[in-house]
């Protein structure tokens, strides 16, 4: 059965009253709904402690990703499951307390609970920033190559959102503001080429530039209306789309007249000739472009969860 509307405000006020909805918290209350699924309620406190009583029993990494994963979601949420969080003995006996409660007053559906803790993860999964990692043994692909993997894996954990699109699309906006020195006109992902009357994601000169993780029919009429027009034509993409995108292309009459890039070699490409392909010049071209990127969505994106670290 469904959450009760009272259940459903009740969970609420315990994540404001507790800030619950940090990666410790979140933590302890999946591992704490699991053991209530298997042992039934009520829950006795104390049996929740380890012998020692400063920590929560069965609260750890392999527990709680072992939940999530139940669920779809294979994000590491705490590398160490909550367990060496301050306060996880104290949220552990407020939330046992708050469930007891829903028990007492005719039961409640802790499935439908534990459902409902998912969607708080998942929520602050994806508020979360993505993160470059700047390893200097590996490529400098492989690094771009695992930043577009994290926006795959969020989109694929969040129905409906076209994540990898907009964070392809600013990534290259970033990387074309630097090569031309600004002066680059950025949209927002979501906003149509038709709307603004551009002729592409990005014109620079005589030059419409198109960016896409799904080449299409329409896709590649675009590019020959391009050409029509006395425009270069180039499309970026992910991976083995560039196939897909030169066989498009094939079919509508303009083979080998558009340019069609892998969306990581274009960006691992500038980022190496930038450094003047030094070690430490990637890295200060990553940051370069890293910022870039980050001062576009923050003008054209509402979402902040878009925005890149670098670690």
């Amino acid at each position: 059965m469904p959450l009760t509307a009272h259940q459903e405000t009740s969970l609420k006020s315990f994540v404001a009253d507790h800030g619950a909805l940090g990666k410790g918290p979140l933590s302890v209350v999946l591992v704490v709904t699991r053991v209530a699924r298997q042992s039934g309620l009520p829950l006795e406190e104390d049996s929740l402690l380890t012998k020692g009583g400063g920590q929560v029993r069965a609260l750890g990494r392999a527990a709680v990703q072992t939940i999530l994963g139940e669920h779809g979601i294979d994000r590491v949420l705490a590398q160490e499951g909550g367990r060496t969080s301050r306060g996880s003995v104290g949220l552990m006996r407020a939330y046992v307390q708050l469930l007891n409660g829903f028990h007492e007053s005719g039961g409640v559906d802790l499935p439908a609970v534990e459902s409902w803790w998912i969607e708080r993860v998942k929520e602050f999964l994806s508020a979360q920033p993505f993160v470059l990692r700047m390893d200097p043994s590996r490529a400098v692909r492989s690094v771009v190559r695992d930043l577009i993997g994290q926006a795959e894996k969020r989109q694929s954990e969040a129905s409906g959102a076209m994540i990898v699109g907009a964070v392809l699309q600013h990534l290259v906006g970033a990387k074309l503001s630097l090569v031309v020195g600004g002066g680059v006109e950025q949209h927002g992902a979501s906003v149509a080429d038709e709307s603004t009357g551009r002729a592409a994601d990005f014109q620079l000169h005589d030059t419409a530039i198109h960016v896409t993780v799904a080449p299409t029919e329409a896709l590649l009429k675009k590019c020959r209306r391009n050409l029509e027009h006395g425009l270069q034509a180039i499309i970026i993409t992910v991976g083995d789309r560039t196939t897909m995108a030169e066989g498009l292309a094939e079919q509508e009459g303009i083979g080998g007249r558009v340019d069609v890039f892998d969306a990581e070699q274009f960006l691992a490409s500038n980022l190496h000739e930038h450094g003047k392909f030094a070690r430490a010049g990637s890295s200060t071209s990553a940051r370069r472009l890293v910022e870039t990127y980050n001062d576009i969505v923050g003008q054209c994106e509402t979402d902040p969860s878009l925005r890149i670290v670098i670690a």
